[in-house]
């Protein structure tokens, strides 16, 4: 029988970010673009808060979409 070893949290992050590099990318963009806007509208500069939280919706749609379709490439390979 194959003996496995217990996965830490860096383990298991390393390897799922290996398997789909785009959601931490998306999850850093997300963050990103959200600081930007908050600290654009800690300043006064509504027009520039206001096009950096629409930025931040095409962020986490993206991440969204790297999620979903991580999954799907997971479970073609599972299938085969």
């Amino acid at each position: 029988l194959p003996a496995f070893r217990e996965e830490g949290f860096g383990d298991k992050f390393l390897r799922k970010t290996r398997e789909n590099p785009l959601v931490p990318l998306g999850c850093l963009c997300t963050v990103g673009v959200l600081t930007y806007g908050l600290i654009s509208f800690k300043r006064g500069n509504t027009r520039r808060s206001q096009l950096m939280m629409r930025a931040r919706i095409l962020a986490q749609g993206f991440t969204f979409a790297a999620l979903l379709g991580g999954m799907v490439v997971t479970a073609l390979k599972s299938r085969q």
